[in-house]
């Protein structure tokens, strides 16, 4: 190996080694409220409680409190650390949805709908146990447009999850991601 390949190896080695020691310090210094997924939950908040979320809309679809309801779950059990209990959580979710609608839009010229649109609301109360400041009750709302060729029935499904992850998006970005 030659001198000035020596000298690189050394020079880079001497400011690599101590950027990694620093970025160490700093990220184990903090006490719990860092996280690569964006979150900011406290290190004293372990559980969370997602209680079932029932479908007071005046049109009721059958699966869509299950399918809300767990998806919410899947978000908070793949996105934290948070042990998932039924009851005392640390942090907790309970609403209802409050609106299940589907309108037509985007009329065409002989007045028939080019597109329909699903729409759903959520009612949501989050309550933190560790920092009270941080609880919320709140009205999420999503929709989905879908060709007024197509019927509800064809797409419901889809739609409803797509709408679904939206909302829990909403939901977990406000209560812990704090955006």
């Amino acid at each position: 190996m030659n001198n000035l390949k020596k000298t690189a190896i050394i020079k880079y080695g001497t400011l690599f080694i101590p950027a990694v020691i620093l970025f160490s310090i700093v990220f184990n210094s903090c006490s719990g409220g860092y996280s690569f997924t964006g979150q900011d939950i406290s290190a004293n908040i372990k559980t969370v409680q997602i209680n079932y979320f029932p479908n007071q809309a005046s049109l009721v679809q059958p699966n869509l409190s299950n399918v809300f309801t767990e998806t919410l779950k899947d978000r908070f059990i793949s996105q934290t650390n948070l042990e998932m209990v039924t009851y005392d959580g640390d942090i907790a979710f309970e609403g209802m949805i409050t609106n299940y609608t589907v309108n037509a839009q985007a009329f065409q010229g002989n007045e028939t709908a080019a597109l329909n649109r699903l729409t759903i609301t959520v009612k949501v109360k989050f309550t933190n146990t560790d920092e009270p400041a941080k609880s919320f009750e709140s009205n999420f709302s999503r929709y989905a447009d879908f060709e007024s060729t197509q019927s509800l029935s064809s797409v419901e499904g889809d739609l409803i999850q797509q709408i679904c992850d939206e909302l829990v998006t909403d939901i977990f970005n406000k209560s812990v991601a704090n955006w």
